[in-house]
């Protein structure tokens, strides 16, 4: 099978959970003998290999704002000539639109006779969103059951939605080692507390900060990194900025710059506990998941996909909500309040501290961590994916040389 994902912003090492998912599941595909292209914004980069096709009608700022998007369609016509083009020289088979808008799921420029298939990383109602579906994929690839929830809740048509989970990173990236049990042990009584993050006020590290006890004992590391995207003009830059004035008044508390995708599972299996501290509904929980793939405990809010993903793997705790969820309001159409959520994140450092004062709770939960991503290989993904898009069992590659 020749799969083409459509992902304008792509890029190797983006700190972003959809750039993640899809390199993860194409990684999949390659590992079961199956094509797979990755088409994206140009200009062309360094670091591209050969399954990553850069459109020349289509290229980003960096970093994007959320708010130019619609005006970089504004002339729509060089694209819709230009990716058919390239699809048919692949000979695509199924083509996956990545999101509504940087994936071009709204223009849906297929050649006849390739299935197509949407993904949905997180919600939108936007007029965007609904020209895609307009246009009738053959299949809607939510990231989880909870954003079917989200969706029903929006009053959209659910019916053709099938959930896909992300893939946990292997073969190239690798799972990185799972500590044996005395290390673990050892992570556990005096190891550091981890989070890796993007620069987003949705993902809760200013209120994180402070709340952080001064007696933890223990180190605090915090990887924060900047996306091709953000919200308004210096958004990720100020948030760092709060974050390390925020580290610098704490003790043993250190924020560090981005690492690349595949050291992100070893960093967290050197971690006691992996938090995820985001205010805002995880949709899937990437780096929940590549936490559990080592072994190592999650602490987070029991909202979202975090329930159903990290289970009897770590601790959730309640977050409350004043004015709502905050949401990014360009995408769903609500509107973005701002909540002192200092209290709840006071809660996360407690579950940590019980969580690691209790030896077999850790030991139970670290062992269960492995279970909950068991089936989470980017080839079961790849299978299921498959499955999905061509509407029967997943096609078997045929044997070298066959």
């Amino acid at each position: 099978m020749n799969v083409a994902f459509v992902l304008l912003t792509h890029a190797s090492d983006e700190p972003a959970g959809v750039e993640r998912a899809v390199d993860s599941l194409a990684d999949g595909l390659r590992s079961t003998g199956h094509n797979a292209l990755i088409i994206a914004a140009g200009p062309a980069r360094a670091e591209d290999g050969p399954d990553v096709v850069r459109l020349d009608s289509v290229t980003l700022p960096r970093p994007l704002l959320f708010d130019e998007l619609p005006q970089l369609f504004d002339k729509p016509g060089p694209v819709r000539r230009e990716l058919p083009d390239i699809l048919g020289r692949f000979d695509a088979d199924v083509v996956c639109w990545a999101d509504a808008v940087v994936g071009l799921g709204f223009l849906s420029p297929a050649p006849p006779g390739v299935r197509t298939a949407l993904m949905v990383h997180f919600l939108r109602v936007d007029d965007h969103m609904r020209r895609a579906l307009a246009h009738r994929p053959d299949v809607v690839l939510p990231v989880s059951p909870f954003m079917i929830e989200e969706a029903v809740r929006a009053g959209l048509d659910t019916a053709g939605w099938r959930a896909l989970p992300n893939a946990v990173p292997g073969g190239r990236a690798g799972h990185g080692t799972v500590p044996e049990a005395p290390e673990r042990e050892r992570l556990r009584r005096t190891g550091p507390v981890r989070i890796v993050t993007r620069a987003d006020p949705s993902k809760g590290i200013t209120e994180l900060l402070d709340a952080c006890p001064g007696d933890l004992g223990r180190p605090v590391q915090i990887v924060i990194a900047e996306a091709g995207f953000e919200l308004w003009p210096g958004m990720q830059a100020d948030m760092i900025k709060a974050a390390r004035s925020r580290a610098a008044a704490l003790p043993d508390v250190e924020i560090l710059p981005a690492i690349p995708w595949q050291e992100v599972q070893p960093f967290l299996a050197g971690a006691a506990v992996t938090l995820v501290p985001s205010t805002s509904p995880e949709t899937f929980g990437n780096v929940a998941a590549e936490s559990l793939s080592v072994g190592t405990p999650v602490v987070g809010y029991g909202f979202g996909h975090l329930p159903v993903l990290v289970g009897e793997a770590g601790r959730l705790v309640d977050l409350d909500v004043v004015n709502g969820f905050g949401h990014l309001p360009a995408l769903t159409g609500r509107t973005l309040e701002t909540n002192d959520f200092t209290v709840s994140a006071g809660r996360l450092w407690g579950a940590t501290t019980a969580l690691l004062a209790d030896p077999d709770a850790y030991r139970a939960a670290s062992r269960q961590a492995l279970r909950q991503v068991a089936s989470l290989s980017p080839a079961a993904v790849a299978a299921e994916f498959l499955r999905l898009t061509t509407g029967g069992p997943a096609p078997v590659p045929a044997p070298d040389g066959a």
